[in-house]
């Protein structure tokens, strides 16, 4: 994989930059919180415009093209501005979904709008009792007619609140933590009961009740496979947007210690606080080349090498987004805590990242089950 840009990847950064730096400032970002939604239809329209909501699509189903490179590029520049809007839940996952487990009419009906800003997608596979296996479902899938009826609940489905369709996993064999007999299915939201609620890091994310919920599509019968590949390619996306996270958070930081005095110079003078200024970098570049490799890894088709990939890059990016997350609050002091300062929302996204999809500690102790990053 080639780390340096090509023209067109330049142009798509410094065009997602220049945008969500004209248009999503800290105070703006303050009020597309406040509003109905948590987050801005208008920034959204606007994604539309440039390109970005059809970018991991092919062109052949309406999209344009772009791979793995360019969705670390739109995470990563998603990351520096934390944006609100639902860019992960419809195209990392959702949209996950519908490249690698979609027949060519669904991802025709669904790409060009989505491509468009005009429809949503959620991703609904967490339940009460599973914490983070993905294998661990209780919902319901049972044959009504010639499609399929889901029971069960879900939680904390990522901006479930605003999604025209759910992405659900339902069983339609097997026991509750069986591998096999996981399925994938597209809902409408007029079949589920929806409430939705605010993260502690500003995000959306709703609870999802399901009674013999008449699914659209069954995109697998037995598609525990595809799940988990889905959910790589968000952890490559996770990881991206963290090293956009601690990028800002680093610089706020090292700005802040050059202006706060103490003892009658500024605080960034002290050789104990440049080290823990220096520790923040250190760890920001060892996520950022395993954001790269994520990147790479996600795109392999041995699935046991390329989860076992992405524990290692789970645990350390989520190191580096807790050092560097923790040491931002240290070195800024008590302003770091306040909502009107940015630093401490920085923290709390890395805090809500690390744990989507699997904290730092249950990533270890699958790598380690697994042989470690080089198995033998």
């Amino acid at each position: 994989m080639d780390f340096d840009l090509n023209e067109e990847q330049t142009l798509l950064q410094d065009s997602i930059r220049r945008t969500l730096a004209d248009r999503y400032g800290f105070e703006a970002r303050k009020g597309y919180a406040a509003s109905e939604t948590g987050w801005s239809r208008e920034m959204w329209a606007q994604y539309a415009e440039l390109g970005m909501l059809g970018l991991p699509f092919a062109e052949d189903d309406g999209g344009f093209g772009g791979g793995a490179e360019e969705m670390l590029i739109l995470a990563e520049q998603m990351g520096r501005s934390i944006t609100l809007e639902p860019w992960f839940s419809t195209l990392v996952l959702g949209g996950g979904f519908l490249r690698h487990g979609a027949d060519a009419a669904l991802r025709g009906e669904l790409v060009p709008a989505i491509a468009t800003g005009e429809c949503l997608l959620a991703f609904a596979q967490q339940e009460r009792d599973s914490r983070y296996a993905l294998h661990d479902v209780q919902t319901a899938a049972t044959r009504d007619g010639g499609g399929w009826s889901i029971t069960g609940r879900k939680g904390m489905v990522l901006h479930g609140d605003t999604a025209d369709h759910f992405v659900v996993t339902a069983r339609t064999g097997g026991a509750r933590r069986d591998i096999g007999g996981v399925g994938v299915f597209l809902v409408p939201k007029a079949e589920a009961q929806v409430q939705g609620f605010r993260q502690v890091d500003g995000h959306r994310a709703a609870e999802v009740a399901f009674d013999k919920a008449r699914a659209s599509h069954c995109l697998g019968e037995d598609a525990l496979p595809l799940v988990d590949r889905v959910v790589d390619e968000a952890i490559a996306a996770l990881a991206a947007e963290a090293v956009g996270c601690m990028d800002v958070v680093h610089a706020m930081t090292v700005d802040y210690m050059k202006t706060r005095t103490q003892f009658g110079r500024p605080i960034g003078s002290f050789q104990a606080l440049q080290h823990k200024a220096a520790d923040m970098l250190v760890a920001i570049e060892q996520a950022r080349s395993m954001a790269f490799f994520a990147a790479m890894a996600s795109r392999g088709e041995d699935a046991a090498e390329r989860r076992r990939d992405m524990h290692a890059v789970k645990v350390q990016v989520g190191r580096s987004s807790r050092l560097v997350g923790q040491q931002s609050i240290q070195l800024h002091g008590g302003i770091a805590v306040t909502m009107e300062y940015a630093a401490g929302h920085y923290f709390k996204r890395l805090t809500v990242n690390e744990a989507n999809f699997g904290d730092t500690d249950f990533h270890l102790r699958r790598l380690a089950d697994a042989g470690g990053l080089i198995a033998a």
